[in-house]
Order: C-alpha cells, then structure tokens, then sequence
C-alpha cells in the first residue's frame, strides 16, 4: 500500500445495479492501496456483494467501509427487497426503480453532513449529488462507468443528429466531428433518442449532463492508450475534465480475487480451471452476455447450433429471458450437451469472468460490449465477436471493430431493450471462426495481445491510469486543505 495519504476520505455511491457496483468495488480499492480512506453507499439487499471484496481489504490493512441507506422500494411501487435494476425486466419496474433513487437525496445529504468526506464519486444516475455535495465544499466527480469513445459517439448523436438525415433505418450515416470514420444504421440508436420518446431514464440522463457540467469533471475506466484519439477530443474538443484510472478490474491480481469478483459462482473456481488447464493455449471461446441481458429459448437454441457448427470448444454463460427460468430446458437441441462433452463447458448463472478471460486456453470472447466485459476482454488480450444489445453498446462494437481492430460483428443491426437483435447461427458460426482460426485470427490475437500489455502497464506505477489517479489524490487533498483553512 502507498501510504500517500491516511487521512483523504472518498465517498463512493454507484448505482444498484451490478455493472455500476462492480467497477465502483474494484475502484475503490485502488483508491484504498494508495492509502485513501474510502467508503461506499449502498442498500441493504446490495450488501453481500461488497462485503466479501470489504473483509478481504480490511484484512490486508485497507480503508475501505461501508454505509447503508435505506432503499424506499415501497414508496416508489416495487415489491419490498426490490434494490436493484438487475431484478427487474419490465420498463415499468424500471421507472420505479428510477423514480425510488430520486428519494436517495436526502440520505445522501444526511451522510456529507455527518462523514464530510475530501470528495464524492456518485453516479451519472444521480444528478442531485453534485448540488448537494457543492453545498458542503465537497467536489463531487461523475462515475460514467463507459468508453471515451463511447462518450464522443453519444455526443455527436446528440448534437448533430446524423440518424434524421437518412431515407431509411438501413442506410448508414457517419456520426459528424470524430477523429475517425464511424458509421451506425438508425436502428443501432438507442430508441428513446431515435424515436424522441421522453421517460423517466432520459429526463435523469438530462439533468446527469447539466449536473455534469457543474461538477468537478468524470472518472472513467479507460486508459489513455487504448483510446487516445478519443480521450483528447473528449477533453480538448468537448472541453470536459475527465480522469482516466483503468482498466479497474486490474486491480484484481491473484485467482482468489478474480474469482470472488462479483455475485458467488455457479460453478467452482477450481473445476472451471481445472477444465481450462486441460485445453490448448487460445483454443477456448468464451461467450457471456453480461448480468443484464435476458436471451430467449430460441435464441439460446440459435447459439448452441452456431457454436456446434464451428466446432471451436467454448464455455458459455447462459442466463435465460426472465420468466423462463423455471421452464424446462427446451432450447437445448436434442443430444447437444452428451456431443459436446469435454469440449464444451455450459455455466448456469453466474461466472467468474475475469479468471477465464484472464486463462491462457481462452482465444476468443462472444460478448453484449458492456463496457466492463469489453474492457476485461481488452485487458486480457483477447479477440472479440461483438453482439451488441442494447444502451451504449453499440458504440463500444465500433470501437472494438473499427477502431482497435480486435473483433468482428456478428451483425447485430437493432438496438432491443434487453432482449437484443434475433441473430441465425450461421452468423455465429461464421463469427467464431472467424476470430478463433480465420485468415485474420492471429493478427487478431497479435494486436489484442499487444493493446492487453499496454492495459497492464497503464495501471503500474508511472503509468498513465496511475498517473491520473495521483491526480485525482492530489484534487481530494486540495479539498481537504481548503476546509481546514
């Protein structure tokens, strides 16, 4: 641990729901090895995901605790132990969910009154905290939890609103104003821009970019090498304070934490490594869709023929469309599981993703292009077959395809809430291929590979995640200073 500072605290708040509270756990543990104080908000329910990452610190001498608000589930219409967006599938659930963090004002006020921390990192989904952190003389950063490159894309969406110019949902339109030649099709827009419909989400993503404005600037889990272009037009265009601190889950060094990351397994870590050390170096593709992503039986059915038929061994994280859980298994096509036996390894539920990716058998990643899983996929140095869902998604495809050059579309052409675009298992196949033993697999792999080292050298000492992170210290220190002048 660097013993920078003992007496800096950090106040941490992500949003409930498991793609904002990963990288927030592995976040702050960063900010403890550098000898922050650090503690995180979260709810009741959301506890257990933190705690084991928590004992695992305080073991090794980290400052790291946390605070519990009350989450008013019953006050904005959600069932009692409702507290986080990952349980919900309807839009109307959702609006709920949104509406019930709104009401996490006032505790958030209570908590800077009684801590007065040197600083505040909270969600883009909470607007409110920038105002209530200026009220103390607390700088408040965004946690956006997204790519530079992603956020560049969403703002020349925004402002130039390239997808009206166009005479079709399948004619291409370059987004105006970036460094490089990106092109998207109108229905890879997320709906509620392309159709200007107004919710619940896009009224807080408003007052998020007003609150951004007057914030002390972003945290972002990126580093400066994977996206440089992008990082500069983002600050130096845009005119945005921003400070980039990973790949976070770096953090992450030793199986143990790598597997412990997250949710409890479906499957022993051990098991899972064992079937790993017994395959080929780059001979295994991984496929995940993220915590969020509901697959329909038909579609599950899609991707095991694909999988079958490009004849790559896999292991495959299958999490079904919420409300078929408790149907029987009717998308497993007939003797699938006793053919694929020892070359495929199917995990029910919840995977210690980092570990796998991190395996020298793992060659290829199938993945929805959430941030976190594209950038642990990036800093493992591996291929990607990018099928996007939904949010932001389909930015980070470009990026990973167009850009980086490290993957290959499966040809994901409709943003869905949720559920995703239908794709044939001929595209899948041809996919899979075409990363794991096409003519292009081992450029593929060399540039994956390559920008995986420079991942792991921008959070080491010197480098430029770490530099950033002093930067971000030396802020909270400032803060601390001014209040005991």
């Amino acid at each position: 641990m660097d013993d920078e500072t003992n007496s800096v605290h950090v106040l941490f708040f992500p949003l409930m729901a498991q793609g904002h509270m990963l990288p927030t756990i592995d976040m702050v543990k960063l900010f403890a090895q550098r000898g922050v104080k650090t503690t995180i908000i979260t709810t009741p329910i959301n506890v257990p995901l933190f705690t084991k990452s928590i004992d695992k610190s305080q073991s090794s001498m980290l400052h790291i605790s946390l605070k519990i608000v009350q989450f008013p589930a019953k006050e904005a219409g959600l069932p009692e132990g409702v507290e986080n967006l990952d349980q919900l599938d309807s839009q109307d659930d959702q609006q709920k969910f949104f509406q019930a963090i709104s009401m996490l004002e006032q505790p958030l006020d209570d908590l800077l009154r009684e801590l007065r921390p040197d600083g505040l990192v909270a969600d883009l989904f909470f607007p409110w905290a920038t105002d209530i952190a200026s009220k103390y003389g607390i700088p408040r950063l965004v946690f956006y939890g997204t790519s530079f490159f992603s956020m560049c894309a969403m703002d020349s969406v925004m402002q130039h609103q390239p997808y009206k110019n166009v005479s079709s949902d399948t004619e291409p339109f370059v987004l105006p104003g970036l460094p490089d030649k990106i092109e998207l099709r109108r229905t890879q827009i997320p709906e509620n821009i392309r159709l200007e419909r107004e919710s619940c989400v896009t009224r807080i993503l408003r007052r998020a970019k007003d609150a951004e404005e007057r914030s002390y600037g972003i945290v972002v889990n990126s580093f400066y090498e994977l996206e440089p272009a992008y990082a500069d037009h983002y600050r130096n265009i845009m005119g945005k304070k921003a400070w980039h601190i990973g790949p976070v889950s770096l953090c992450n060094k030793n199986a143990e934490e790598k597997a412990q990351r997250g949710k409890t397994a479906s499957i022993d870590e051990h098991y899972c490594l064992n079937w790993l050390n017994s395959k080929k170096p780059n001979s295994i593709v991984y496929v995940c869709f993220g915590t969020t992503s509901s697959i329909s039986a038909s579609q599950l059915h899609e991707i095991a023929m694909g999988l079958e038929a490009s004849g790559q061994e896999f292991i495959w994280v299958v999490r079904k469309k919420k409300g078929e859980e408790d149907e029987s298994e009717e998308w497993v096509p007939e003797g699938f599981e006793k053919r694929m036996e020892g070359k495929g390894l199917i995990i029910r539920g919840w995977a210690p993703q980092v570990l796998i990716l991190d395996h020298k058998s793992v060659g290829g990643f199938v993945t929805h292009c959430g941030w976190n899983s594209a950038l642990e996929g990036i800093s493992a140095g591996v291929p990607m077959v990018t099928w996007p869902i939904s949010a932001e998604q389909f930015y980070n495809e470009k990026l990973i395809t167009d850009v980086l050059r490290i993957g290959v579309a499966v040809g994901a052409l409709k943003w869905v809430r949720v559920v995703g675009d239908y794709i044939k298992r001929e595209q899948i196949e041809k996919a899979v291929k075409e990363i794991m033993i096409g003519e292009k697999a081992e450029e593929f792999r060399s540039r994956a590979m390559s920008i995986g080292e420079m991942a792991r050298r921008a959070v080491e000492e010197g480098g430029s995640s770490y530099s950033d992170l002093s930067c971000l210290i030396e802020l909270f220190k400032r803060s601390q200073m001014s209040k005991s002048s």
